[in-house]
């Protein structure tokens, strides 16, 4: 294995490998080797975009193991639909340990899994089978959470005290693809979608820089859970319209809005709030991240469509729609927010030369399977709340075996 530069792999072709892919051209000591996909054609056309933008020489390949076998692919980006990941790390691992091939690391996305009985398992597989593991959370990288929460700690907290409250919130107006909306497939609604990022975010926020995560714990959890647009007369139709005759609001809903709060405790007992919010039923530009973090004398804020470059279309300016001025764009006319460099500016940049070098040094990154396993205990956690109408203590009593009731099926709105 080369020492210089790390070989990468994608399991998964979709949207958001696509965001890993355009990031690394900002990633100087990677490139992309191969993909799989159970769609060769999605396969192919994810390698070949790897390819148009120089950072790799990518092959599709025909299996995970043969994926894996391939000696210029030392480590693996798990970018698959959850309700493959369990069989996704068990045919990595399999692989790796008969001897097919070896890697340097496995990073995932979010969420590390559906449950945390599956979070646990994906996190013991990797680790049996002797992998390097880091979990990718974008939003932690992100250039305006990274600079504002260093200045935020170096000068308002050393001064005046340490924060004790921060928000995050991720809102759009849907996902593109239709298993995102199946909560048996997914593993419930926009709160096990999205909410995994805004909970680790505020966590972030409201850690001090080098300290260890165990330095604040979570105490208590408060969560709602709501269905406020996409279960609506017509929108239910228009959702299979669009999604196909497997997507069925009317008969199998999940949340389309979810809000959490969560009580931590710091090593020296004091208590600090994180609240997250997160919505499918959200319509303005497109994606919209918002951040905010507050202390005894200061504060910081940021809102992903405060760009500095803004568009103007009139009426008579009509053509086909897309995403080319920010992710989930929803409108072609009018004054729109231009994302520049959405790869960069959402974190994917940062985050995979972090991880990238992590895995070439063989050393764990900053966010390993550990804090995905974590992740999903809150996100399991905040369901039980919203289930049972009330706060719960972390951890509450049957996290390892709980289902959601929006993944079950058996969720009414």
């Amino acid at each position: 294995m080369s020492s210089a530069r790390l070989g990468i792999g994608f399991v998964g072709s979709g949207f958001i490998t696509r965001f890993h892919i355009q990031s690394l051209v900002g990633v100087r000591d990677a490139d992309v080797r191969g993909v799989w996909s159970p769609n060769r054609e999605h396969a192919e056309e994810a390698a070949s975009l790897a390819r148009s933008l120089g950072v790799g020489d990518a092959k599709a390949h025909t299996s995970i193991a043969d994926m894996v076998a391939d000696p210029a692919v030392e480590g693996l980006w798990l970018c698959g639909p959850n309700h493959a990941r369990v069989e996704n790390v068990q045919a990595i691992c399999e692989a790796v340990t008969s001897g097919r091939g070896s890697l340097r690391g496995i990073a995932c996305e979010k969420p590390l899994a559906r449950t945390v009985a599956e979070a646990r398992q994906v996190r013991d597989l990797v680790e049996q089978a002797g992998l390097n593991h880091g979990y990718l959370e974008n939003q932690v990288f992100a250039p305006l959470v990274t600079r504002g929460r260093e200045i935020i700690w170096r000068r308002g907290a050393a001064l005046t005290g340490r924060p004790y409250l921060a928000r995050a919130a991720e809102e759009h107006s849907g996902p593109h693809t239709p298993w995102f909306w199946r909560g048996d497939l997914q593993g419930g609604g926009v709160l096990n979608d999205m909410m995994c990022h805004s909970i680790e975010v505020v966590r972030h926020l409201l850690t001090e820089p080098g300290a260890p995560r165990a330095s604040l714990r979570p105490r208590r959890v408060t969560a709602h859970i709501a269905s406020l647009k996409w279960t609506r007369p017509p929108y239910p139709e228009r959702l299979q319209q669009r999604m196909g005759e497997d997507v069925d609001y009317s008969a199998r809903p999940a949340e389309d809005f979810a809000s959490a709060t969560v009580e931590y405790e710091t090593e020296d007992g004091v208590g600090v709030l994180g609240e997250a919010s997160t919505s499918w039923s959200y319509v303005g530009a497109g994606l919209r991240l918002t951040m905010e973090l507050l202390g005894p004398e200061y504060s910081m804020s940021i809102n992903t469509l405060d760009s500095g470059l803004k568009l103007f279309f009139s009426r008579e300016v009509q053509g086909r729609s897309g995403e080319d001025l920010v992710e989930k764009q929803n409108a072609e006319i009018g004054l729109m927010p231009v994302v520049a460099d959405e790869a960069a500016d959402y974190g994917y940049q940062a985050e995979n030369r972090h991880f990238v070098r992590a895995f070439l040094e063989d050393k764990p990154p900053s966010l390993t399977f550990d804090a995905g396993v974590e992740v999903v205990e809150q996100l399991m956690t905040a369901y039980m709340s919203a289930e049972v109408g009330r706060s719960l203590d972390f951890p509450p009593e049957g996290l390892e075996t709980f289902v959601p009731a929006v993944a079950s099926g058996t969720w009414s709105p």
